[in-house]
């Protein structure tokens, strides 16, 4: 094992560590986008999920690895020098514990991104597979069942779509309170629970729990499945998701898709558990048209702010297409001063007449800086969201086999990356012999940052972007290799092999 991975723990020598239909989304234009893919958890020979269709892992599982930190480092543009982070709304437990407190601590370093929601990413030990019919992503729940379904960006008049008018005085708007009511029951709270595996002083492994919360909107209705778009970070990992509605009931929700590279995820609901009324007060979110937002108009923010439950802050749009850099990941946003808190992550950034025009995503914090809030463009969301929920997961009999040994590879954290002046990851420990990785090139020591278009930074990454390979395909892993006491980046070409 590496010196780099040794030292973190205090001991530089010894540290160990479905078939789908596909469906569309279409904005104001009538363009269909498609896409969502299944989230599916790890072999620890890394040829796919590996996961049985009840759920249950194979022999090749790996499950509850560890995931990075969501405090992640970040340059602003526009600032001659580096500004304090921004971070992500999801909600730590521990953090809504420490209160005031919390806010006053400093940030060691010159800028954190942090993220809207409970910022975690363990793998789970099952993959989500089988049928789902996804339809009718627009502001009507009689559209279920409807081959092409579409989002409009005009006030819908169904009883069951979330939009709403305001109420102005002199061009000014002075109450918000009727949008709130109306497009509340299309927001959720999101709470996940989290197994990470972590290490004591002597390398010693143990697993703690722990909690998160964030939110999400309810995007759309197929039959008795619900659909609600999140964050990504608001879901990685979790090995159970509680959805809570606006009338305080709660459901499993099971994670439909997810792409760490957009920060987006959709996760699922079985509306046959729900009780009449809840069903009946459920409304499905109008999705606005974010090309259109101009800076100085009016934003409201709706979310699960400290995880004591859905909360509203009005403000305004300071800017669009704003670019943040994110751990590395160029994202281009809507930055709003209305108040975007921990546990906000994944709910809706409305305009005034209640529809979407963003997913709430992350918030610079520093005592140097208020009001400095992001969330992803509904428009850029749309197709995204579309793209994964149209992806097929290989059945596992037909995965391709990679061929590392997931059991004894390491997540090069945030934290570890910063220490130790590595590339964000997955870190090879073992490779099988005579394996497709092994004859690719790729070599004990090396960090796995991508395959094809995926970004890899944890296991579940890419488990998940195997599980849509087939054997005897073709991939570009993409990695970063030591030469000469430097990291080098390299593109492997891979023939993915059938596993045994």
């Amino acid at each position: 094992m590496n010196n780099e991975f040794n030292e973190l723990n205090g001991q530089p020598d010894g540290y160990t560590d479905g078939n789908m239909n596909p469906k569309n989304i279409n904005t104001d234009n009538g363009t269909n986008n498609e896409g969502i893919s299944s989230n599916s958890m790890g072999s620890s020979s890394m040829g796919g999920n590996g996961v049985s269709s009840d759920g249950t892992g194979s022999n090749e599982i790996n499950s509850n690895r560890v995931n990075s930190s969501m405090e992640n480092g970040s340059r602003y543009p526009g600032y001659e020098t580096l500004p304090p982070a921004p971070y992500s709304p999801s909600q730590d437990a521990t953090d809504a514990q420490a209160g005031k407190e919390r806010k006053k601590r400093r940030v060691p370093g010159a800028i954190k991104l942090v993220a809207a929601a409970m910022a975690f990413g363990i793998i789970a030990g099952a993959a989500f597979q089988g049928y789902y019919a996804v339809t009718a992503l627009g502001s009507n729940k009689d559209n279920a069942g409807n081959m092409n379904p579409q989002v409009t960006v005009t006030e819908a008049t169904d009883k069951n779509s979330a939009v709403a008018e305001t109420t102005s005085t002199g061009g000014v708007v002075a109450d918000v309170s009727d949008v709130v009511a109306k497009v509340m029951p299309s927001i959720v709270a999101i709470n996940s629970t989290v197994t990470t595996t972590e290490y004591d002083f002597f390398g010693r492994s143990y697993d703690r729990e722990s909690q998160g919360s964030g939110s999400g909107i309810i995007i759309g209705q197929d039959g008795s499945t619900l659909y609600i778009a999140t964050n990504n970070h608001v879901i990685s990992g979790a090995t159970n998701v509680q959805i809570i509605f606006a009338d305080d009931s709660t459901a499993t929700g099971t994670i439909k898709g997810a792409d760490a590279n957009s920060d987006l995820a959709v996760v699922t609901v079985d509306m046959k558990g729900l009780s009449q009324d809840t069903t009946a007060a459920i409304k499905i979110a109008t999705l606005g048209d974010s090309e259109d937002v101009k800076a100085g108009e009016m934003a409201i923010a709706i979310g699960n702010a400290l995880g004591y439950g859905q909360s509203v802050t009005v403000g305004y749009i300071s800017a669009v297409n704003r670019t943040v850099d994110i751990n590395g990941q160029t994202m281009t946003l809507l930055q709003t001063d209305a108040a975007i808190n921990p546990g906000n992550s994944g709910g809706a950034l409305l305009n005034a007449a209640g529809q979407v025009i963003g997913i709430n995503s992350i918030k610079y914090a520093s005592e140097e800086i208020e009001g400095m809030g992001y969330a992803i463009p509904i428009s850029k969301a749309v197709p995204i969201i579309n793209e994964l929920m149209n992806r097929e997961v290989v059945a596992a009999g037909e995965q391709g086999f990679l061929g590392i040994d997931a059991s004894t590879a390491q997540e090069v954290t945030q934290a570890y990356a910063e220490r130790f002046n590595m590339p964000i990851g997955v870190y090879v420990n073992d490779i099988i012999e005579n394996s497709p990785a092994e004859e690719a090139g790729l070599k004990q020591g090396d960090i796995i940052t991508g395959l094809d278009s995926s970004k890899i930074e944890t296991i579940d990454d890419l488990v998940n972007a195997l599980s849509f390979k087939k054997a005897g395909q073709k991939v570009n892993l993409v990695i970063q290799a030591k030469e000469n006491g430097e990291y080098v980046g390299k593109t492997l070409n891979v023939t993915l092999g059938k596993k045994n």
